[in-house]
């Protein structure tokens, strides 16, 4: 087997934490998208920063690729291990390190998952509002720099990191960063790992900020008669100033799909999903404001949920966007792509998304993060059937290029990994040689993730 003796000095190093077995291989060589199955040489399980440390430089001085991999949960293949090699699951780094509520930070073991944080922290009032779709791990969430319903309001990853551990492609341990709240000292290099894919180094510690659970917090939705109405509701939402907390587009096939998944009960209608949070007097203005405005824009049935069961369902079917989408297209694979684009041309994109993937004879499912610009969208296809793979290719390229037109940017929040290496050089012309130059600074050998981010 290809890097046989960079294999048998790790399972000298780990014993039985370096998994060779068929089985293992497979489970770390697939994927939530439509990417090709990959498997690696063999799947490593580190307890330690030391650990890492030692196998990257045993993968460094045996040229031996490694792909670190969190939960698995990525949209853009970014855990595949293309070229073989070391997949480094992260799992058993899942160590909650430090809590600081006074400070209001926290510091965590990469393996740990945003649920079982929160669940952790519920004691102290505080909470981490950053919440991809899926229960990821907070070293694969910084890593693809995720975001989640919450972002309008906290913003991304890259807000709410304060520090790092790394280590980098030959084994050094560095860290990035500290618990001040700002700092005017040195490059960033915090920032340049956050979002980086893997590609740079494999993070190994993160020190979070941490949020005060709100006082009160209000759940509402409301349908319109199209979804240009909804998204011209949300961008005067924003425009006018309102802190909303969540402000979700779903449009008419994703509530098809969450009828089926979820048994929603919904008319099949374009739908946002809203919270609001603050103080009591602080909701019930915001709310207030918000239907108002809504109102103005053709909304019915602005129905409010403040019981805490009631909220959780809404968003765990939210949540739950990706898998409901599949209920609509049993027995295929999903392309599941995002875009993101300044609030003012939010209409502008989704009514041509909409329109470009039924002229083509595709039917999107569309959810949003609308309250900062950013959409998703998910069609099922027959990776068996050629035709339909042109189709869903020019749709791809096609939203691509529309988010660049309009001044976006081709991922909002699922990264670039193996699905939109493509179309780096247009969004970044130029800007790409510097990207590459800190790759092979970082790691010149080519060893960590290879295959993903750059084209």
């Amino acid at each position: 087997m290809a890097h046989e003796k960079a294999l048998t000095q790790l399972e000298t190093l780990l014993g039985d934490r370096l998994k060779r077995s068929d089985a293992e291989r497979a489970a770390h060589g697939q994927n939530e998208a439509h990417f090709a199955e990959a498997l690696p040489d063999a799947v490593a399980y580190p307890k330690t920063t030391e650990e890492v440390s030692e196998i990257m430089k045993v993968a460094h001085d045996e040229s031996m690729p490694v792909t670190a991999y969190g939960t698995g949960t990525s949209l853009e293949g970014h855990h595949l291990p293309v070229q073989g090699g070391l997949t480094l699951d992260m799992s058993l780094m899942n160590r909650i390190l430090a809590v600081h509520d006074a400070d209001m930070d926290v510091t965590v073991q990469p393996g740990v998952t945003r649920t079982q944080l929160n669940d952790e922290l519920r004691a102290t009032g505080l909470y981490f509002p950053i919440d991809p779709g899926a229960d990821a791990s907070l070293g694969g969430m910084a890593a693809t720099r995720a975001s989640g319903t919450m972002a309008v309001r906290y913003g991304t990853m890259r807000e709410n990191i304060l520090a790092l551990e790394a280590v980098l492609a030959d084994g050094r341990v560095i860290r990035t960063g500290s618990r001040a709240r700002k700092s005017s000292s040195g490059y960033d290099l915090t920032h340049l790992l956050i979002g980086s894919e893997g590609t740079l180094g494999i993070i190994t510690e993160l020190t979070l900020k941490l949020h005060g659970q709100p006082e009160a917090i209000v759940a509402a939705t409301c349908r319109f008669p199209s979804v240009e109405d909804a998204v011209n509701c949300v961008i005067t939402t924003i425009q006018t100033g309102i802190p909303m907390a969540r402000i979700e587009l779903v449009n008419d096939t994703m509530v098809r799909g969450f009828n089926l998944g979820s048994n929603a009960g919904l008319p099949e209608q374009p739908h946002l999903f809203l919270e609001f949070s603050g103080s009591e007097t602080a909701v019930a203005e915001q709310s207030e404001l918000f239907g108002e405005i809504a109102s103005e824009f053709g909304a019915e049935a602005f129905e409010r949920a403040t019981r805490a069961e009631e909220r959780n369902a809404l968003w765990a079917m939210r949540h739950n966007a990706h898998h409901a989408s599949k209920a609509l297209y049993p027995g295929k694979r999903m392309l599941a792509t995002d875009v993101c684009v300044p609030i003012s041309k939010l209409a502008e994109a989704v009514t041509d998304t909409e329109e470009k993937a039924r002229e083509l004879g595709l039917e999107p499912c569309i959810v949003g993060h609308v309250g900062d610009g950013n959409f998703h969208t998910g069609i099922g296809f027959d990776s068996a059937d050629a035709e339909e793979m042109a189709r869903i290719e020019t749709f791809s390229a096609h939203l691509a290029k529309l988010a660049l037109r309009l001044g976006g940017t081709v991922s909002g929040e699922h990264g670039i990994g193996l699905g939109k290496r493509k179309y780096m050089d247009a969004e970044h012309g130029p800007a790409l040689e510097p990207m590459r130059a800190i790759k092979a600074a970082m790691d010149p050998k080519g060893i960590l993730n290879p295959g993903k981010m750059l084209p």
